[in-house]
C-alpha cells in the first residue's frame, strides 16, 4: 500500500487550494487515518491518529466511494462515532484518493454553519467535480513517486544482478516468492524444473565464511545451505529482496581443502582399553581445562588429530571454535595468510573483501596446527611472537587483535633431530612443549586391536549395507600380530577392504590383503635367513633394508628407520650408497 506521507509536500499544496477555493477547513488522512495534510484548525495536528473519530473516513476506505453528510448528528453512518455529541459540522464531504485501485487516504471537507452548508447544497455537482479532480491529482502524484522510485530500485537491483552474474542470483517478490532465478543458482541449488512463483524460505544459519553469511534455503521440498548475502530492494511495489550467492563448492574449495577436518570427539570415542591408552585418555582430562600449550607426537595415522579434539571435547571450551589448519598441506606462500588473515589491497591476487585468519577465527577457541615440523622457519618465528604476546596483525593492517586461543600443535617428526639440524627453533619448541602427549603406535598396543577391528567392522557393515556374521580366529590372530606401520589409519582401510571382501557375512584368510595374509609366512623366511652366521656388514645392510621396507621408501620413511636403528639421517643415507 502506497504511503502519502512520502508526497505530503504536494497533498498539503492540494489541501491549501481547495480551502480557499471553498473557504473550509480541509484534511487529508491516509488509508490508516493518519493525518498527512490539513488547514485551519487541522493545520496544528498534521501526524495526527484520527481513526478514533472518522466514521465517515472509515467508511470511504470500505465502500471506495465519494460519501456526503448532508446531517451528522442524526445520519446512520455517525452511530458510533465517539465526538458525535460535541460534533460541531453542519456537512461534510468525504473523497476516497485511489491507486491501482486501491484506497490510499481520503479527502475531508467540513461545514460548520447553516450558510455554508447552504452554499455547498447549491453547487454540490461543482465541489463533487472539484474534490474528485483533485483526488485525481493527488493520485497521479503518487503513481509519479511510486514510478520513479520503482525504476530506481529495479535500476540498482539489474546493476547488483550485472554485476555479479556468475553467482546465483533469485528476486524475491512482495508475497515471499519466487520471482526470478538465473541459471547459476538453479546449477548451484540443483533444480531442474521451471520455478514460477514458488514460495522460498530462507534461515540464516549465523556463521559466516569468507566475508559473506551463510544460509539454509528451501525451495518445494529442495533445501540447500549457501554462502551469499541478501539484498533489501526499498520501497518497490512488486520486488522484496535479492539473493546473491557463490558456488558453495567453490567455496569450500577456496577455505576448508586445505585445513584438516577433524572429527569431534571426546575420550569415550577413543577406542582402546590399553595401559598406554587408558594413560592417554587419563592424561588428556588433565589437561583439557588448562591454557597452556600441547605439543602432540606421533608416528602418521596413530591419531594425533583425534587427541586434540578430545582435549577440546573435553574442556571448557567446548562450545567454542575448534579452527584445524594443517601446515604440510598448504603452500608455503599461502600458510601466514591462512594462519593470520589480511586486509584489502595487502597482496597481489588477494582477496579484495580480505580474509580472516585462523587465528582469529579461533579466538576464545582452540587452533589445531597440525604437521607443525613442516613450518617454513620464518613462519615459526612470527607463531613464537604471536604464541608470547597473545595478539596478531593481519598482513597488510596496523590493527593488533587480542587473542585467547589454546594451541594444540602435533607432529610425527623428531622435532630434536630438526633443532640440531637448524630446521626447527628451538624456542618456538619449548613453547608448544609445555604439556608433551604421546601417542602410540598401534604395534604398542596390540591389545586394542581386536576391539578396533570390530569397531570398524561395525561402522562399514552400517555403512555398505551388509550383515556380518563373525571373525575368524586365525584371522584375527594375523591382525594382532600384523606391525601396522600404518598405525590405525592402515587397521581401519584394511577392515573396509575386507568387509567388502567377505562372503555371507564371515570374514576369514581370503578377505585379508595379501600383505597381511602372507605377513606371517614372510616373517618366518626372514628368520630362517638369519639364523645362519653373516658378516657384521651383510647383517647391517640387511636390517637398513629391513627398516626401510618397514617404514617406506618416503623422506618420513628413511627419517624414521634411522630413528629406529639409531643413526642419524646423514648416517643412514651414507650407509644405503656403501
Amino acid at each position: 500500500m502506497y504511503d502519502l506521507s512520502h508526497i505530503s509536500g504536494t497533498v498539503q499544496k492540494y489541501a491549501k487550494i481547495i480551502s480557499e477555493i471553498v473557504n473550509m477547513d480541509v484534511e487529508v488522512v491516509d488509508a490508516n487515518l493518519i493525518r498527512v495534510a490539513g488547514t485551519g484548525i487541522f493545520s496544528e495536528k498534521i501526524h495526527e491518529d484520527v481513526s478514533d473519530q472518522s466514521t465517515i473516513y472509515k467508511h470511504t476506505l470500505k465502500i471506495g466511494e465519494m460519501q456526503i453528510v448532508r446531517d451528522p448528528k442524526i445520519d446512520i453512518r455517525c452511530k458510533n462515532c465517539s465526538v458525535k455529541d460535541e460534533c460541531k459540522e453542519t456537512f461534510e464531504i468525504s473523497t476516497p484518493i485511489k491507486l491501482h485501485d486501491k484506497i490510499i487516504g481520503v479527502i475531508g471537507m467540513s461545514s460548520y454553519d447553516e450558510e455554508t452548508k447552504r452554499v455547498i447544497e447549491e453547487n454540490i455537482n461543482n465541489y463533487i467535480e472539484f474534490l474528485e479532480q483533485i483526488a485525481e491529482f493527488i493520485s497521479i502524484k503518487a503513481f509519479e513517486d511510486e514510478e520513479t522510485k520503482s525504476k530506481s530500485s529495479m535500476l540498482n537491483m539489474l546493476q547488483i544482478i550485472t554485476r555479479n552474474m556468475d553467482e546465483g542470483a533469485i528476486i524475491i517478490d512482495n508475497n515471499g516468492d519466487v520471482d526470478t532465478i538465473n541459471q547459476s543458482a538453479k546449477k548451484q541449488l540443483g533444480i531442474t524444473r521451471i520455478i514460477n512463483k514458488e514460495k522460498i524460505h530462507i534461515t540464516p544459519t549465523g556463521d559466516m565464511v569468507n566475508n559473506s553469511n551463510e544460509y539454509r534455503i528451501k525451495i518445494g521440498d529442495t533445501v540447500n545451505t549457501i554462502i551469499g548475502d541478501i539484498f533489501d530492494i526499498p520501497e518497490n511495489p512488486l520486488y522484496k529482496q535479492v539473493i546473491l550467492f557463490k558456488d558453495l563448492k567453490k567455496v569450500q574449495s577456496n577455505i576448508y581443502a586445505m585445513t584438516s577436518t577433524v572429527n569431534t570427539v571426546n575420550t569415550e570415542h577413543i577406542i582402546g582399553n590399553s595401559e598406554k591408552i587408558n594413560s592417554l585418555k587419563e592424561n588428556i582430562k588433565k589437561v583439557a581445562d588448562s591454557i597452556s600449550t600441547v605439543l602432540i607426537t606421533g608416528e602418521s595415522g596413530s591419531g594425533k588429530e583425534m587427541v586434540a579434539s578430545a582435549i577440546w571435547q573435553n574442556s571448557d571450551r567446548r562450545n567454542k571454535r575448534f579452527v584445524a589448519i594443517n601446515c604440510a598441506a598448504i603452500p608455503e606462500p599461502l600458510l601466514e595468510s591462512e594462519l593470520f588473515g589480511y586486509v584489502k589491497g595487502a597482496f597481489t591476487g588477494a582477496d579484495p573483501n580480505g580474509k580472516i585468519g585462523k587465528f582469529e577465527l579461533a579466538n576464545n577457541g582452540v587452533i589445531f596446527l597440525d604437521e607443525i615440523g613442516d613450518m617454513p622457519l620464518y613462519l615459526q618465528s612470527k607463531l613464537l611472537r604471536v604464541i608470547q604476546d597473545k595478539k596478531v596483525i593481519r598482513i597488510g593492517s596496523n590493527q593488533v587483535i587480542s587473542l585467547d586461543v589454546r594451541i594444540i600443535a602435533a607432529t610425527n617428526k623428531d622435532l630434536k633431530s630438526m633443532i640440531r639440524e637448524n630446521k626447527f627453533r628451538e624456542d618456538l619448541y619449548y613453547r608448544l612443549n609445555v604439556i608433551p602427549l604421546q601417542v602410540p603406535s598401534l604395534r604398542e598396543r596390540q591389545d586394542d586391536v581386536r576391539e578396533l577391528v570390530f569397531h570398524f567392522i561395525n561402522h562399514y557393515r552400517k555403512l555398505f549395507g551388509k550383515n556380518f556374521v563373525s571373525i575368524n580366529d586365525d584371522t584375527m590372530e594375523k591382525l594382532i600380530e600384523y606391525p601396522w606401520p600404518g598405525n590405525v589409519r592402515e587397521l581401519e582401510n584394511t577392515v573396509e577392504f575386507m568387509v567388502n571382501m567377505m562372503e555371507r557375512g564371515i570374514i576369514d584368510n581370503n578377505s585379508l590383503p595379501i600383505n597381511i595374509r602372507d605377513s606371517s609366512k614372510l616373517a618366518k623366511e626372514e628368520a630362517s635367513k638369519n639364523a645362519k652366521i653373516r658378516n657384521l656388514k651383510e647383517i647391517e645392510q640387511n636390517e637398513i633394508k629391513k627398516a626401510i621396507e618397514y617404514f617406506g621408501d618416503t623422506t618420513e620413511g628413511k627419517e624414521n628407520a634411522a630413528k629406529a636403528l639409531g643413526i642419524g639421517i646423514a648416517t643412514l643415507y651414507r650407509k644405503i650408497h656403501t
